[in-house]
């Protein structure tokens, strides 16, 4: 039986995940869409720098999740850095944290509902985005612990999809793939690899799905950190893996130019049914990447509702006693995701959505700079700044590019 508490009383979420369902959270949110997407715009972006972009998009999601760890250990609530900067900077630097998460991630949201169409069905896109948003909607709404046995799912199919890539790649080497080679790469700028680390952020950012639950995970002084630096280290060497795999097939020219670059890549290495397993597979996983979107994004919503922030109707938590769970913020969430599909450009709002994820994690570097030790929160707070810059000043770029193309073609 069903039991709604009182919005005005905060009361507490259940603690119900352990470090292995902590840890399958982070790796559901980042190895979703991201990993099949993004290693094309951002080859297009950085050149033959990719791998300098890649390393530096894991620089700042470490220094990132160093801070995150660190905060979540001290305050083991809902709502993640919003939570952090208005208990240690104000509330305004909590609002600036928390609508920064929800725009960002709302947009997020919409961009793997997006790619789970662009694999399902490209002609009908759109509606089978809007589709996923309403079904993974109900699930994330029906309690935590059932989005952790879906995601944990996923994330071994695709761990499994990419380790057949890389392990094809390593016994084949090159092959003969239109637009392979780098000869015709860009040799890469600075801004190029900033906004190329900026794409590849979009992928990384998922470990923050950890500390946004952190008022469900037990004995989070311990887990949390733990969770994240595991969950982080997989995906920094599956990423590593993909990326070399990628390069070495389809060449940076070939990557840079492919919408689908695993599918690709897979396709060139004469797998078969690579393209159909691919599709599946990367629908699956930005499937589930979404879900954890979903999940963070209700507990910040929670969280932000408890304050004052947002109506304090949507605290309110319904379900049995023992798993009490934000349905109404989860609906409320899940409208605002179908909303952005509506009007939704996927290159712009991956880098807008970026931008604004990091904005977000200079709140919480900020914040963890009055816990004592202050180099890694600097230099995180360095990184977000820069790539965020690039991302915005990428964005305006190629809106100006567009419009001038457009009044120069104009009769």
């Amino acid at each position: 039986m069903g039991v709604v508490t009182d919005p005005g009383a905060h009361a507490p979420l259940s603690r119900r995940l352990g470090l292995t369902d902590a840890v399958v959270v982070g790796l559901g949110a980042m190895l979703g869409a991201g990993v099949f997407v993004a290693f094309g715009p951002a080859a297009a972006a950085a050149g033959r720098l990719l791998p300098v972009a890649l390393v530096l998009a894991s620089l700042v999601a470490w220094a990132n999740a160093d801070s995150t760890a660190r905060l979540a250990a001290r305050q083991p609530t809902s709502g993640g850095a919003y939570a952090y900067g208005r208990a240690r900077l104000g509330p305004a630097w909590g609002a600036l944290a928390g609508w920064a998460f929800l725009v960002g991630k709302t947009l997020s949201a919409g961009a793997a509902t997006w790619a789970v169409g662009t694999y399902a069905w490209p002609d009908q896109a759109r509606t089978v985005a809007v589709a996923t948003v309403v079904v993974l909607t109900g699930l994330a709404a029906a309690g935590v612990r059932r989005g952790v046995a879906v995601t944990r799912a996923v994330v071994a199919l695709t761990l499994l999809a990419l380790a057949v890539v890389v392990v094809a790649a390593v016994v084949s080497g090159p092959t003969d793939a239109p637009g392979g080679g780098d000869g015709a790469a860009g040799p890469g700028t600075v801004l190029g690899v900033l906004e190329g680390a900026g794409v590849l952020f979009f992928a990384f950012a998922g470990y923050a799905r950890v500390a946004t639950l952190g008022e469900e995970v037990r004995d989070p002084a311990r887990t949390l950190p733990r969770a994240v630096a595991l969950a982080l280290g997989v995906v920094l060497a599956t990423y590593a893996a993909t990326a070399w795999a990628l390069v070495d097939v389809l060449g940076v020219t070939g990557v840079a130019a492919s919408a689908r670059p695993v599918a690709d890549a897979a396709a060139a290495l004469g797998l078969p049914g690579a393209v159909a397993v691919t599709a599946v597979v990367a629908a699956l996983a930005a499937a589930g990447s979404a879900l954890g979107i979903l999940l963070g994004l209700s507990r910040t919503t929670l969280a932000m509702a408890r304050d004052g922030v947002l109506p304090r109707s949507l605290a309110t938590l319904a379900g049995p006693r023992a798993e009490p769970r934000p349905v109404r913020a989860q609906v409320v969430v899940g409208a605002a995701v179908v909303i952005g599909l509506l009007t939704l450009d996927l290159p712009g709002a991956i880098a807008v959505s970026s931008a604004s994820v990091l904005v977000y994690y200079s709140v919480a570097h900020a914040a963890a700079l009055t816990l004592g030790r202050r180099a890694v929160p600097l230099l995180g707070l360095l990184g977000c700044g820069l790539v965020a810059a690039s991302l915005v000043v990428g964005v305006v770029a190629r809106a100006v590019g567009a419009a001038t193309g457009g009044a120069v073609g104009a009769p």
